[in-house]
């Protein structure tokens, strides 16, 4: 009887001198049933949760804070070093008199010929003017040129009417407009106007038609879905999409306005114009006077290059940060 219970709770015997083989659950025991394969492939709720956190972790931009000493090596010491080598190769040039000294002097006769203008009170007045005369000029570019643009990158007609027409306006350089322009509208400031707008407007638009042609077409699908149609679209779905490439745009068409109000003012010189750096720079020809001259076409290129830095490339910065195109860092 004993070993009828030993052979009942050990199970069958195995081979002579082998140890019993179990071959189910022990009595009292509770069995657990292991997820099925299935439920493997879908994934436990805790799994779930976080490759969810995972995913989040990496559409979570890291903003760190970048020390000063970087941003000093990183932003200020290349343009820096960049302007010290130019000014030596400029020194050196002069003291080997590369050219004569009346034709190129130094960097030293440049700044004093800054100097006196600065001190008489009128250097300020060139570059307000000038610069006043450009941010009226874009605006108006602006306006006009983005209804063009837009109108050329989705109306399929238009495009093929006008679109290779600002292609070829965009090439044109600036100063072969200013002749035209002066027997329209004589020695007023219609006349620069004018040329500014020929030369900022092309660009401006087709900055644009660039940015919509590069909408991935499931944008614009999504947007008919939800009902963004017509200027809600517009507004809503096709400018935001297309903003890199405007951005874009407006930073060729202000490059273009610029160059565009100096041809126009370097050409159509008149008392009732006043003076911008245009102006100042064919004053310095006529005078001779070549550390003035070289003294406006610095100011001009300050200008130029500091309206760029210190507007458009921040906001180009933050909308391509905005789309994950550019390191939160930087």
């Amino acid at each position: 009887m004993a070993s009828t219970d030993n052979s009942a709770s050990t199970g069958p015997a195995g081979p002579a001198g082998s140890e019993p083989r179990a071959t189910g659950p022990a009595a009292g025991t509770t069995v657990t049933k292991e997820p099925a394969a299935t439920d493997a492939a879908e994934g436990t709720p805790d799994q779930l949760a976080g490759l969810e956190a995972g995913l989040d972790a990496l559409d979570t931009q890291t903003r760190t804070r970048v020390p000063l000493a970087r941003v000093l090596l990183d932003k200020v010491v290349p343009p820096v070093v960049a302007v010290a080598l130019v000014l030596t190769a400029w020194q050196l040039a002069y003291h080997f008199e590369v050219k004569p000294h009346y034709q190129l002097p130094s960097p030293a006769d440049v700044a004093r010929a800054l100097q006196d203008k600065w001190l008489d009170g009128t250097l300020l007045g060139y570059v307000w003017e000038s610069v006043s005369r450009g941010a009226l000029g874009f605006a108006a570019s602006l306006i006009i040129g983005t209804p063009l643009g837009l109108l050329v990158a989705r109306v399929r007609f238009v495009r093929a009417a006008i679109g290779p027409i600002l292609s070829g306006l965009q090439s044109l350089p600036s100063v072969a407009w200013v002749p035209a322009a002066i027997i329209w509208f004589g020695l007023t400031n219609s006349t620069i106007y004018a040329v500014v707008l020929l030369g900022a407007v092309p660009s401006i638009a087709n900055g644009l038609v660039a940015g919509v042609d590069q909408i991935p077409p499931l944008y614009l699908r999504a947007g008919r879905t939800i009902g963004a149609t017509g200027f809600a679209g517009i507004r809503h779905v096709l400018l935001p999409a297309a903003l890199p490439g405007y951005i874009a745009g407006l930073k060729q068409g202000w490059a273009f306005s610029w160059r565009s109000l100096m041809a126009a003012e370097l050409i159509a010189t008149s008392p009732e114009l006043g003076t911008g750096l245009g102006q100042l720079l064919d004053q310095a020809r006529v005078d001779s006077d070549m550390s003035l001259v070289l003294a406006a076409i610095l100011l001009i290129l300050i200008v130029g290059i500091g309206i760029e830095l210190l507007i458009f490339a921040p906001i180009e910065r933050r909308v391509l940060r905005s789309r994950g195109l550019l390191a939160s860092n930087r």
